[in-house]
């Protein structure tokens, strides 16, 4: 019977792939590493004795030394002796801040020569400013690459209707603004009916987002530095959800534009202050007040009846002396509840 056994000779499990070195990350190569191991352990050893210990010729040492004293690693000779080993915990900081301002030195330049490409795709072929994004997922994918190549601010039209838990995208702009991106968001009030919503906003607020609040928006709109822009093309379509992406043209910088004035018009959203004078029940019903929401939303919002809710706001106006809803957000605002 013939032996169906595998030939362990022939056919060995591969060889897994060493995992890359984090000194590859500051621009310390293989042996250069090991070098410098070498003459961390055996400082007084020398060209011939680092070489002994790295298996090598004292002249590729020599070479290795070269680029150990540019990147900072090594000491140069002195009166009282040959190379010395820098200090790690100094020398690798250093080395990191160097890299550190090397990455946004390129970026700033990935940055300008977009401009020219951009440019040059505007010249050759306008329609390649546009990318149409057909799917929510792709839209998904899309809306996170967006978030990713921020720099500095997201300009955002939030209003209905919405395909997608609002958890993920919370996740995407908290991490913006923990990297200092600025975030402006102008909510249609209708938005905030939905209880997901505006919890979503004032957790945004808490985090650092400024908001403000407009009875509507135009469309929804993402604006990223200024420069790219995201928008709906449809929001039922027989294809699903579809969107169009616009590079750098004279149409981002409109819909820049167009955010601007609208953030001009709109009323600022946020917390008031907890000052002694409300209850918690009355914070939160000026804040509602002040996004500009229905009575019946906000009375749903605070689980009461209609009737209580317009009671309690009228208690509130007696207070601040308000004849009307406007002068109560009016007056309520410069003391700070809103």
């Amino acid at each position: 019977m013939a032996n169906t056994a595998p030939d362990l000779a022939t056919h060995s499990a591969p060889r897994p792939t060493p995992a890359a070195s984090p000194w590859a990350a500051v621009g310390v190569s293989a042996f250069d590493e090991l070098l410098y191991q070498a003459i961390l352990h055996q400082p007084d050893a020398g060209t011939a004795g680092w070489a002994v210990l790295t298996g090598t010729t004292p002249g590729r040492v020599d070479e290795a030394c070269d680029r150990l004293l540019a990147l900072g690693l090594l000491q140069p000779p002195d009166s009282m002796g040959g190379l010395r080993a820098v200090d790690p915990r100094v020398a690798i900081r250093a080395l990191i801040r160097r890299r550190e301002t090397e990455s946004e030195l390129l970026a700033a330049t990935a940055e300008e020569m977009a401009t020219v490409y951009e440019a040059g795709l505007l010249r050759e072929d306008p329609s390649r400013l546009l990318d149409v994004v057909s799917g929510e997922g792709a839209n998904a994918a899309r809306l996170e690459e967006l978030y990713a190549r921020a720099e500095h601010e997201v300009c955002i039209f939030d209003t209905p209707p919405y395909l997608a838990p609002r958890t993920p995208q919370l996740d995407l702009q908290t991490d913006l603004l923990s990297r200092g991106v600025g975030f402006r968001t102008v909510y249609a009030a209708t938005a905030l009916e939905d209880p997901d919503v505006l919890y979503h906003a004032w957790k945004m607020v808490e985090l650092g987002e400024q908001a403000r609040v407009l009875p509507a928006v135009p469309v929804k709109l993402l604006v990223v530095d200024g420069r790219r822009a995201m928008l709906p093309l449809t929001a039922a379509a027989a294809g699903g959800y579809c969107s169009v992406v616009i590079r750098h043209s004279a149409v981002t910088d409109a819909l820049q534009r167009l955010f601007e004035l609208a953030w001009q018009q709109a009323t600022p959203l946020g917390q008031p202050v907890a000052d002694g004078e409300l209850t918690e029940g009355e914070r939160t019903l000026t804040r509602l007040l002040a996004a500009g929401m229905k009575d019946e939303a906000v009375a749903r919002h605070l689980g009461v009846s209609l009737r209580t809710l317009r009671r309690r706001v009228s208690d509130l106006q007696e207070r601040l002396g308000a004849a009307s809803r406007f002068q109560l957000g009016m007056r309520a605002a410069q003391r700070g509840w809103v």
